[in-house]
């Protein structure tokens, strides 16, 4: 039986989640001073291991996708701003293949998002000017094993503008 998604995923196509794709709640904790953020820990049980971390700045209503990495799960968190992102399975063999799904990340929706290798993913900055989005990977980045494709222009049919639910 499959969980249900938590606040803020949503599958869009297929009858299940992505395999192998994870929406964690993270940790805040607030006072007068400000907050912390947590991420991930080593002791997390869904750490597996450390390649690099990074930040990602995306502009509101800039697009950063769609890319696939062969060996790297990413770990998605974003701290300011808000974004959009978006999933998709074309893995040969997987129980998901053709699934599609969206999960938004910010402040208010605090989730760790998990994407594991070989999945397409993307995200579009919804805040203005700016969201920051940091990705604890699990290898050091190597574009030679990574794809892109355009983020309109593909096989996917994903439609990146805002949806009036």
């Amino acid at each position: 039986m499959t969980r249900p998604l938590p606040d803020g995923a949503r599958l869009l196509r297929g009858d299940r989640p992505i395999e192998g794709v994870q929406v964690i709640p993270l940790r805040r904790i607030p006072d007068e001073r400000g907050t912390i953020f947590h991420m991930l820990r080593a002791t997390d049980t869904h750490f597996t291991s450390f390649g690099e971390i990074y930040f990602s700045t995306a502009y509101k209503g800039v697009i950063k996708g769609w890319h696939k990495h062969q060996e790297m799960s990413l770990n998605y968190a974003c701290m300011v701003g808000r974004v959009k992102c978006a999933l998709y399975d074309d893995r040969e063999g997987s129980p998901s293949n053709g699934s599609l799904m969206e999960v938004f990340l910010g402040p208010d929706s605090y989730s760790l998002l998990i994407v594991p290798p070989d999945v397409w993913n993307g995200f579009k900055g919804m805040a203005d000017p700016m969201s920051v989005v940091a990705n604890c990977c699990t290898h050091a980045h190597d574009p030679a094993r990574s794809a892109r494709l355009d983020p309109f222009d593909n096989h996917i049919g994903y439609d990146w503008a805002v949806k009036h639910h």
